[in-house]
């Protein structure tokens, strides 16, 4: 008997001991480069349409990637499954899209994503309009404490293919749509503080502006302040 909880002790030990499997590392996108004009596409036929590879690094501990892509005007996402390092996908001409990578191991649920690209189809223009802003803070629907001042900080960034991003227009206001121009900041200046009164839903959004008059909306975010 002493001898059998001895064994029972031993592989109870043992089976302790062994690592449990780890999740996949993360994947890194190679291209499309991060906010390029992708150049490389092939043309479908005569349609306004081409075909093209999006490409990243392997992720250890990987069986599958999905690969998400997105079209920034119509927010239509398609999601792609493969076990390469390679995707082909037709795209439309001229449109901006953003994309990552998601790795997957079979023996866990846990999926680590890669970083989140954007680039633009090439299409026929010359110059294209600046990515919408990505908000920062808050994030929408976010409770937001204010500080000593009664302010809050706005933040966010933009990036823009030809690298011509001339002003920032912020908009800001208690209904929404948020149609009063708070502020407009020059291109180095992603920040903007706001007095808030608690337990008050804001509503703000940022209009990207080129030198060529192209311009991009974040789309509209609220937060609370507290």
């Amino acid at each position: 008997m002493k001898k059998l909880l001895m064994l029972l002790c031993l592989l109870l030990t043992l089976s302790c001991s062994k690592s449990s499997p780890k999740p996949p590392s993360s994947p890194e996108l190679d291209y499309p480069l991060k906010s390029s004009e992708c150049t490389t596409g092939i043309t479908i036929g005569t349609t306004n349409t081409s075909e093209v590879e999006l490409q990243w690094n392997a992720s250890a501990r990987t069986d599958l990637y999905d690969v998400k892509i997105t079209n920034l005007n119509t927010n239509l996402t398609q999601t792609l499954t493969t076990t390469a390092t390679t995707q082909k996908v037709v795209l439309d001409k001229g449109v901006a899209y953003s994309w990552f990578v998601i790795a997957k191991n079979d023996e866990v649920s846990e999926t680590t994503a890669s970083e989140i690209w954007k680039f633009y189809n090439a299409g026929s223009q010359t110059t294209y309009p600046p990515f919408a802003a990505e908000i920062i803070a808050p994030k929408s629907g976010q409770t937001v404490f204010k500080d000593t001042n009664n302010d809050v900080d706005l933040e966010w960034i933009a990036e823009d293919v030809d690298n011509d991003i001339a002003s920032y227009q912020v908009y800001f206001g208690t209904v929404s749509p948020p149609t009063g121009l708070l502020t407009t900041n020059a291109p180095d200046n992603t920040t903007v503080k706001v007095g808030v009164v608690v337990n008050t839903v804001y509503y703000w959004k940022v209009v990207t502006i080129d030198e060529e008059g192209n311009s991009s909306d974040s789309g509209i975010y609220e937060f609370k302040a507290k």
